[in-house]
Formats: structure tokens, C-alpha cells, sequence
């Protein structure tokens, strides 16, 4: 009797540890496909971060034409601009990319001091294609966003959250937030200002 019980026993706690083990590896594979869609996700970002970065320099060398005394803000954005493209990580990234925001807020308000700036066919140009590369950084940020919290909330719940500790997945917060400057940034109004038209520029206020 004593041996079917130490039999009964030793089943039960097979069946344990097989389940748990089970539920270790199911946990794991999940958590590394969604650290790599976290990568894959970042990765899209950064193409049109980069995008952006490789439009700037274009822009801020229309913007002298007409407004080579406004050093400061050219600095500013060469200085964002270096500290984006040499970050290594998410966080670095989102850092530099929300001075780079509020260094090209400054620049719009720029613009509207030279009304020949902004009558110039090659700024509108350069001025549409990067308001195409915003509106793409605002898709790939919330995507990225949505699989980032995926991700977190996987590991947060229990048992995962025990899981998780045993693997060596960490929550991550490198949340890409939209940066106060770029929800501020000033809209440059190019209503009857056509190429062609040449009024004299405005000082800056």
C-alpha cells in the first residue's frame, strides 16, 4: 500500500514539474517573439528618424539663404541633429529626437519672419516632405508604443512575472512620448504666398 502511495506521489509531482516546466518554455518563446517585435518595431523608427535627420540639413541650408543671422537656432539643430544620429539606444534616440523637436519648432517661427523664405519652391518642397516623414514618426511611435506596452503586460502578469525573473526579461520603459516641442510647434501658414510672389522680408521679431 505504502509503495502504490509513494508511486501516486511521485506521478503528481512529475506531472508538477513537467507542467511547470511546460509553462516555463510556452512563457519564454513568448516573451522573446515580443522583445524581437519590440526590436523590429524600433527599427522601423529609426528609418524614419533618419529620414528626417537626412532632410534637415537641405532645409536648414534653404533657411540661411534668407535668414543667415539666425546662428543660434542653426546650432541648436546641428547639435540635435549630431546627438541623434550618434545615440546607440532607444532611449538616446528619443532624447535627441525631442530636442531636435524643439529645435525645429524654433526654426517655423523663423520662417515666418521671411515671407520670400516661405514663397521659395525649394523650401515648400523640403517643408512638405518633412511634414510626410512627421506624420510617418507619428505612425511607427504609436505602433512601436502598442508593442512595447504588448510586451510589458505579458511579463507583468503572473505567472509570467515569475517566469520572466527566471529568463532574464525586464520590463522596458523606453516609451517613445511625443516631446512638448513637437506638440507645440507652430504651424507656418502658407496660405497666399505662391512661388512667385517676392515681398520683402520681414525682420526678425
Amino acid at each position: 500500500m505504502k509503495a502504490i502511495v509513494a508511486i501516486v506521489v511521485v506521478v503528481v509531482l512529475l506531472l508538477v514539474v513537467l507542467g511547470g516546466f511546460g509553462s516555463y518554455i510556452g512563457a519564454k518563446n513568448q516573451m522573446v517573439t515580443k522583445n524581437e517585435a519590440i526590436k523590429a518595431s524600433w527599427s522601423q523608427v529609426d528609418i524614419v528618424l533618419q529620414r528626417r535627420a537626412d532632410l534637415i540639413p537641405n532645409l536648414v541650408e534653404t533657411v540661411k539663404g534668407f535668414a543667415a543671422q539666425e546662428q543660434t537656432v542653426f546650432g541648436d539643430i546641428a547639435k540635435a541633429r549630431s546627438s541623434l544620429l550618434s545615440a546607440s539606444t532607444p532611449t538616446d534616440k528619443i532624447a535627441a529626437n525631442q530636442q531636435l523637436d524643439g529645435a525645429l519648432g524654433r526654426l517655423l517661427v523663423i520662417v515666418e519672419n521671411y515671407p520670400q523664405l516661405r514663397s521659395n519652391e525649394n523650401f515648400l518642397r523640403l517643408q512638405d516632405e518633412l511634414a510626410g516623414t512627421e506624420n510617418r514618426i507619428a505612425v511607427e511611435r504609436k505602433r512601436y508604443n502598442d508593442t512595447l506596452q504588448d510586451y510589458n503586460t505579458y511579463i507583468g502578469l503572473f505567472p509570467n512575472s515569475f517566469w520572466a525573473g527566471i529568463a532574464g526579461f525586464h520590463r522596458n520603459d523606453a516609451y517613445f512620448a511625443a516631446s512638448e516641442g513637437s506638440r507645440q510647434a507652430p504651424k507656418v501658414n502658407f496660405d497666399g504666398v505662391r512661388p512667385g510672389n517676392n515681398p520683402a522680408p520681414q525682420p526678425a521679431r
